[in-house]
């Protein structure tokens, strides 16, 4: 089965899976544009996402205490993996009905958040490592509707950063989207 949920995160899931694969060891300790996140430390946090996020789908708690080590052997592969498993558990449709147990939030939100997650941190880890990334312009339109209704909320808790105010000529909706959460779409790894 297929959800809009999984379908989205199918279309989203590659270019990040290709970043991810593309990083070189020299590299984990380079800045990214979540500022308090090195490239290693966004690496964990992307693989607790796409991990936690399953067990999300399956309206099971989680403890996102846990901070994984993602740097074992092989963890490129493991991350297209736990990616997979994200992606199915989000195709059954019962993962989008309710309210999640664990998080408080609509389902078909919650869904949505593993989907954001996945998109901007696959750009802050593609712009911190000098990787191209282009972003599914289906899934970017989805995005947008979801990072303003979560803006206010996820600033207040320090999850997105201040929105950065882009140029009035900029009409790409993936930079709008990037400056909804708080990242300045021309960021450099010199702007520490």
């Amino acid at each position: 089965m297929a959800t809009k949920t999984s379908d989205l995160l199918t279309a989203a899931a590659p270019a990040t899976v290709a970043v991810v694969r593309g990083i070189s060891d020299d590299q984990l300790d380079l800045p990214t544009p979540c500022r308090e996140y090195a490239v290693h430390a966004l690496l964990d946090h992307l693989f607790q996402v796409v991990v936690n996020f399953q067990e999300l789908a399956a309206k099971r708690a989680v403890d996102w205490s846990v901070q994984p080590d993602s740097r074992t052997d092989g963890w490129r592969d493991r991350f297209a993996a736990e990616t997979d498993r994200v992606i199915r558990a989000w195709s059954e449709p019962s993962a989008l009905v309710g309210v999640s147990p664990g998080m408080g939030l609509p389902q078909q939100v919650v869904g949505g958040m593993v989907l954001l997650d996945l998109t901007v941190h696959g750009w802050d880890l593609a712009r911190a490592t000098g990787q191209p990334f282009r972003a599914d312009p289906t899934v970017v339109a989805d995005l947008l509707d979801l990072a303003a209704m979560l803006g206010p909320t996820a600033r207040q808790q320090g999850v997105f950063g201040a929105v950065v105010d882009l140029p009035t000529d900029s009409v790409d909706p993936f930079d709008r989207l990037l400056g909804a959460t708080g990242r300045d779409p021309a960021w450099t790894p010199d702007q520490r």
